[in-house]
């Protein structure tokens, strides 16, 4: 397959207009191969040659103006259009195309649990060859005409209101769409169940495979009213309308991303339909999601990048209004909480590896398509969105929304660049926009900002807020007390180790020369000095000595969720940079997430504390302890928690206690009795986390597992089991596991591949696993050239031997990046993957040095 390069898009940008696709999809032709006639109106402004993009099953005839054109016309993925004369003209192309399993073009999966089959498109990013003939860049845009001939029971959607013709059974059509760039069409069809209504005139649907009907009719209140909530809000803050005739959100099984913003027709993972107990944070999550997509009618759909570089523009304004607006259109008012612990860890950890790139890049550093691919990632998401909050705190809510609404109306139905954007808010705003762009858009890594506290000879305190980094940033500092002690100078009333009381908050501009930016305050020294407390800035931040001391003895003190947000995070790049032991950071863990109250710190610091500093820093004699210790944690949650069997802090306790327990007889229990004491009851995806520790544990077995896959026939027990018999500790397990992952049937689908490579590597199978780590790197090269790009990330991703944090897999996977083998969709994550690896040794090494001398000190 050919990729895109720039040079070729804005060659053929020059040379067409594009007008419309109507687009004949035949769904009737079995499992293999769907149908695709597409006929292409266009306009050449000049004479010249061009090309189109299909990459077909069989190509059986493309006509250009009525005439054939000849077989050698088409290759790699590409027909040429040679001696196009100036004017209008049409080309069509008629094609199987084939139905993908890893989540590409068009999806196709049949359901476990009736046998029903279900289709849906994933265009995005170069993918729309894989369903019908196009000129597959994004300013190329035009309008949509779609028909679609499906099986007579099926239902069918599309970017446009779809209507089946009453005279002929399974033949819908859908209306007509305005200008679109053809990543954003849009179909889906199978035996949807739907849940339909209306708002401010237009038809809102959901629509979900019928497995799990009963689950969608549970949500559809909460789902509908969210949608009702952000779209009003939304028209509150956009001056432009909603742009299309319709809102229907899809929620379609082994889907790669969290959702697509396909214009009418929003696709989301299914596993936000919920089947089993959540906790609110995970809800909320929705919420967001369904904001974030929601943005994107405005900013991706209406108005669109010109080229790949400026994915962040998208997705960066979405993820910005996604937490803002589901903080302002609903009872989630906390939501940029969330945001500090879960999202932006996620931008740290990738801006500081070696694929590290601006927010938004150089254009010649995004050459192609297959180097856009890779730039969907921590960077354009949460840090682009964090770089927009540091904007919006800067210019003022005001003259942000000015600027956009500015530039939704002078590129409406178009495409817009970077500098397009920038000129859009300059003229809102009378502050130099460019410069701050230049220094938050065009440089790459985080800034640090490290307090120096010291006393005054006035009998106040001094703020050195020393800043190593290239950008300007708004912040405020917290400066907090300790509360008095209660009449016996024991702890708080309420049990906690000592509570934080905040004495003020100062605005703070530090300007974007590295250096020191001093402050003065009266009054003696507090306890706790706070850099960017409200999370305002993107910057790792560090706590001196004396309020690190604080933050270790009455973290969970502080007062706002918010805050001690902040604090963790803190904590935890203090921890990967090597400046904070990995057992003082469980040390905290243990004094103080028993009491914290917020879902979504407890899930981020228990995650990092699991997987990353018991399985991955710490020197693995000491895993033992800090599993014990987790487990102890989740133990003190369970029992704060009596009696709340919801949906809240107890279920991440009870998930929290199964990924950290040591001993099957106790998880063994729990299943058997089919509930948690205390509760809640096991629902089915806990007895899936149970069972897979159990496997692990090598308190479990094969025929408890095909026990359990009878009980639950669902796609969900189809990947649960896979996930379960990969996790067993035994030589055949790990075989059969292997050899379905990267043996050469390549018949897992992508979700099932995940699944078994999830069961795959444990800490507790080391001795087992070690030897395939040896064969891990020439098999995920291989995979990655026969199955794509899809299969690739989940090769470097879910199916890295992460858990085998040792020199000789750092070793071999550097070998192998020296190589020129590797595709680019694996060597960047598997590049990663490495970093990150290194970067565990590293800390791993100086933990085992200070154990060493802890104990040479005893």
């Amino acid at each position: 397959m050919s990729v895109l390069t720039r040079g070729e898009a804005q060659t053929r940008a020059a040379l067409l207009d594009v007008h419309r696709y109507t687009i004949d999809l035949d769904l009737t032709r079995g499992d293999d191969v769907f149908g695709a006639v597409t006929t292409i109106r266009f306009t050449a402004r000049a004479a010249g040659d061009t090309f189109a993009e299909v990459r077909p099953a069989a190509l059986h005839r493309a006509e250009l103006d009525g005439r054939a054109l000849d077989a050698d016309a088409f290759d790699g993925g590409r027909l040429a259009l040679t001696g196009l004369a100036p004017g209008e003209h049409e080309l069509r192309v008629t094609a199987d195309m084939r139905y993908s399993h890893t989540g590409e073009g068009m999806h196709r999966f049949t359901d476990p649990a009736d046998g029903l089959s279900y289709l849906y498109t994933q265009c995005c990013q170069s993918d729309a060859p894989l369903v019908f003939a196009c000129f597959d860049q994004p300013d190329l845009k035009a309008e949509f005409a779609v028909a679609v001939t499906a099986p007579e029971d099926w239902t069918v959607l599309g970017n446009g209101v779809a209507t089946q013709d009453p005279g002929r059974p399974g033949r819908w059509t859908c209306a007509l769409t305005p200008r679109l760039s053809t990543y954003l069409m849009a179909v889906a069809a199978g035996p949807y169940h739907s849940v339909r209504t209306e708002h401010a005139g237009l038809p809102f649907g959901l629509h979900v495979r019928r497995s799990l009907a009963e689950h969608l009719d549970a949500d559809a209140g909460e789902l509908f009213a969210i949608t009702r909530r952000c779209y009003d809000r939304y028209h509150e803050l956009f001056d432009e309308p909603y742009p299309f005739d319709s809102y229907d959100q899809a929620f379609v099984p082994e889907f790669n991303s969290g959702a697509m913003e396909n214009p009418g027709l929003v696709t989301f993972r299914d596993e936000f339909v919920f089947r089993s107990a959540v906790t609110d944070n995970q809800r909320q999550t929705r919420g967001m999601v369904i904001a974030h997509e929601m943005a994107h009618m405005w900013f991706g759909d209406l108005v669109t990048l010109r080229w790949w570089d400026d994915i962040w523009l998208n997705e960066s304004f979405a993820e910005y209004m996604g937490f803002q607006v589901l903080a302002e259109a609903t009872h989630w008012t906390d939501t940029w909480t969330d945001f500090a612990i879960a999202r932006k860890s996620w931008g740290y950890d990738a801006d500081q590896r070696p694929s590290t790139h601006p927010v938004a890049p150089d254009p010649r550093d995004v050459p192609d398509t297959e180097a856009a691919r890779l730039n969907f990632d921590g960077i354009s998401y949460a840090k682009g969105a964090s770089a927009l909050r540091q904007l919006v705190a800067w210019l003022g809510p005001g003259d942000f929304l000015a600027g956009i609404n500015a530039h939704f109306a002078r590129h409406r139905f178009g495409n817009a660049t970077l500098a397009d954007f920038l000129d859009s808010l300059s003229g809102a705003s009378d502050k130099d926009v460019h410069t701050w762009a230049e220094h938050w858009l065009r440089t790459s890594g985080p800034d640090t900002l490290v307090p120096e506290v010291t006393a005054t000879a006035q009998g106040g305190w001094r703020l050195g807020l020393r800043h190593e980094g290239t950008r300007p940033h708004r912040l405020l500092v917290g400066v907090y007390d300790r509360a008095e002690p209660d009449a016996t100078g024991g702890a708080a009333e309420d049990g906690t180790p000592g509570r934080l009381v905040l004495r003020e908050r100062t605005p703070v501009d530090v300007p974007q020369e590295r250096g020191t930016t001093t402050l003065d305050f009266p009054g003696p020294r507090p306890g706790l000095v706070l850099l960017n407390d409200g999370d305002l800035t993107y910057a790792k931040i560090r706590l001196d000595p004396a309020s690190w001391d604080t933050a270790r003895e009455a973290l969970s003190g502080l007062p706002d969720a918010l805050t001690r947000a902040v604090v963790w995070n803190a904590a935890r790049d203090m921890v990967r940079d090597g400046e904070l032991p990995p057992g003082s950071y469980l040390e905290a863990v243990r004094a103080h997430l028993p009491r914290e109250t917020d879902n979504a710190v407890v899930q981020a610091v228990l995650q990092f504390a699991r997987t990353e500093v018991a399985d991955r820093m710490l020197p693995p004699q000491r895993r033992p302890e800090a599993l014990a210790a987790l487990h102890a944690v989740c133990h003190e949650l369970l029992e704060r928690t009596a009696g709340d069997t919801g949906r809240g802090l107890r279920l991440i306790a009870v998930r929290g206690a199964v990924a950290s327990a040591t001993d099957p007889a106790g998880m063994a229990a729990w299943l058997r009795a089919g509930t948690v004491p205390g509760g809640p009851a096991l629902d089915q995806e806990l007895r899936w986390q149970l069972l897979h520790r159990l496997a692990v544990l090598g308190g479990a077995t094969g025929e408890d597992i095909d026990a359990e896959a009878r009980r639950d026939t669902s796609a969900t027990g189809r990947e649960g089991a896979a996930r379960c018999r990969a996790a067993l500790p035994t030589a055949e397990a790990k075989a059969a596991a292997w050899d379905a992952m990267f043996g050469p049937a390549d018949a897992l689908s992508n979700y099932l591949f995940t699944a078994t490579a999830q069961g795959f590597w444990h800490a507790e199978h080391t001795g087992l696993v070690r030897p395939y780590a040896e064969r891990y790197f020439t098999a995920a090269v291989e995979l990655a050239g026969r199955r794509g790009a899809s299969l690739a990330h989940f090769a470097a991703t879910a199916a890295f031997p992460r858990t085998l944090a040792e020199p000789e897999v750092l070793r071999r996977g550097e070998a192998c990046l020296a190589g020129d083998s590797v595709p680019p969709a694996l060597r960047r994550p598997l590049a990663d993957q490495l970093d990150d690896l290194r970067r565990a040794l590293r800390v791993r090494t100086a933990a085992g040095a200070a154990a060493g001398r802890d104990g040479a000190a005893g």
